[in-house]
């Protein structure tokens, strides 16, 4: 593994025996300050992930989902935070619309991400559940320093969704978002996060905070009722398993799209794309067309797993992949649709300590700050039920008690069963594509997690538009152009690109130091002793 930094980026690694890595400096250090109280590497992610939903609330919020996958010592876990649709969202409940909204109360499913933090803590935590969220009460109650990048990103929500119920009581200042570097209080959220803490949850999901957000959904417009908060449940799951070299790749399986970090590194396994250099325009084309197939499977096959009728066995079988990386022409930009296959706005962070428990942890709101709706006591939620369909037959159509496809993603890498990597890349439908670019850099060139995340990187957006990031060397833009891509290459600030959090092991012994990165693009921390 390299450990010079290659791109520049302005950050050296973290190496230690116990690290955490976050979107944003004062919740890294939650996290760290739960492992120096004798808590493990699930303490420290779920005291880093609950401090997150006060000092980053334009990325996740108390109404959000959660995924997880971690390596116990012994073997790998992963698990399903992801909330169901209420029992009203029946097809005719969206009758003449031709597709889900955007914002507002039709897009809000179930919060899952409360029941994750619950159950991630009983069965791997060490320290008591309260105790995980003394930082983001006093940050609540008492104040925080609001950072550059998140308070970009609030000015840039205000105009989208100051008028939906309870966003502008909730997060403006005299109708303005708070300035960089000022003191943002939310009291109210502090009382909410005390009675979590204090009921494990349960006053979220069958006690008064469920009920004070039953009535506020049915006084503006939601249609949530206490069964439908009741009977939410988190799954653990199996992670998807995909060799890549001598590396596995672990995704948590749909209602997840991690699978789509999988398919294209299967197509490109089988392009051989090592046959050209690292950042190379040859190498990124590979990629972007392989991503593109990727997605074209996804979005036609993916969905909640008991809806799904595309078996994952089918689109990740190796004959298959080959098939499809015949279709690419290595000199060519393409256009492609689903394949035929044999049919039988996010927080990331990760964390590991000195026993060799590692977990790699993604919560959101979806799209910034989400649906724009705010329950009273700070319970902002998501929008992910704009991710449904609503077409008649769709896999992935709306549906009562029914998950979404979804795009947040952790991910995992190990090496003969041993693990090597937690990371993530967050930013909507840049996470597989995110995955596939820092696996690559750190399996095919053996970056270090810091240089992983500083190279440059492209994205397909979601319109499909091929965008670059400034740092993109000329030529590679240049050559992209020359092989038929539309390249915009987007300006030095743009937060297109997503953020990295990784922890790597320095080498394969049982008792390795670990090795961490943030990404420079915000304003996170890797941060160990």
């Amino acid at each position: 593994m390299l450990i010079s930094p290659p791109f520049g980026g302005g950050r050296a690694p973290v190496l230690a025996r116990n690290t955490v890595a976050s979107s944003q400096p004062l919740a890294t250090q939650a996290g760290i300050e739960a492992l120096q109280n004798g808590g493990n590497a699930v303490d420290a992610a779920l005291a880093t992930a609950i401090t997150l939903t006060v000092v980053e609330p334009t990325m996740n919020g108390l109404g959000g989902d959660g995924f997880a996958i971690l390596w116990d010592g012994k073997k790998i876990h992963g698990l399903n935070a992801s909330g169901r649709a209420p029992a009203a969202w029946k097809p005719e409940y969206f009758a003449g619309k031709s597709a889900m909204d955007l914002i507002g109360w039709n897009t809000v499913t179930v919060p899952g991400m409360v029941a994750g933090w619950i159950d991630l803590s009983r069965k791997f935590g060490k320290i008591p559940f309260a105790q995980l969220f003394t930082r983001a009460i006093d940050y609540a109650e008492n104040g925080f320093p609001v950072s550059p990048v998140i308070a970009r990103q609030w000015r840039e929500a205000i105009p989208i969704l100051k008028n939906q119920p309870g966003f502008a009581e909730s997060f403006l200042i005299d109708g303005k978002a708070p300035q960089a570097g000022q003191i943002w209080k939310y009291p109210a959220q502090a009382k909410t996060l005390r009675e979590i803490a204090a009921s494990e949850g349960e006053s979220f999901y069958k006690g008064p905070l469920a009920q004070s957000m039953v009535d506020f959904a049915q006084a503006t417009g939601g249609c949530f009722t206490m069964q439908d908060f009741a009977d939410n449940q988190s799954e653990w799951v199996e992670p998807l398993a995909f060799d890549y070299g001598d590396y596995t790749l672990l995704e948590i399986p749909p209602n997840g799209s991690g699978i789509a970090a999988q398919i294209a590194l299967g197509i490109l396994q089988a392009a051989n794309v090592k046959q050209y250099p690292a950042n190379s325009a040859q190498r990124i084309h590979l990629q972007i067309e392989a991503m593109r197939m990727a997605f074209a499977d996804v979005y036609a096959y993916v969905s909640d797993a008991r809806s799904m009728q595309m078996p994952v066995s089918s689109l990740l079988d190796r004959d298959y992949l080959a098939s499809r990386a015949a279709m690419i022409n290595h000199n060519q930009a393409g256009s492609y649709g689903p394949g035929d296959p044999h049919s039988g706005g996010t927080v990331y962070l990760c964390a590991a300590d000195a026993s060799g428990m590692m977990i790699s942890y993604i919560q959101s709101n979806f799209k910034g700050f989400g649906s724009g709706v705010v329950a009273p006591g700070g319970i902002a939620f998501h929008n992910r039920g704009m991710s449904f369909r609503l077409e008649d037959g769709h896999p992935n159509q709306v549906g009562p008690g029914k998950r979404p496809f979804h795009t947040i993603l952790p991910a995992f890498l190990t090496k003969d069963g041993k693990p090597t990597m937690a990371f993530g890349v967050m930013g909507g439908n840049m996470q597989p594509q995110g995955h596939i670019q820092f696996v690559m850099r750190f399996v095919d060139e053996y970056l270090n997690p810091q240089a992983c995340s500083d190279a440059p990187r492209w994205r397909i957006d979601d319109l499909g538009k091929l965008t670059v990031e400034a740092s993109m060397p000329a030529s590679v833009v240049d050559g992209l152009k020359a092989l038929g891509h539309e390249v915009a290459v987007q300006p030095a600030n743009s937060l297109d690109f997503g953020s990295a959090q990784a922890i790597a092991k320095l080498n394969e012994d049982a008792d390795s130091a670990f090795i961490a990165g943030s990404d420079h693009r915000r304003d996170g921390l890797a941060a160990g002793f």
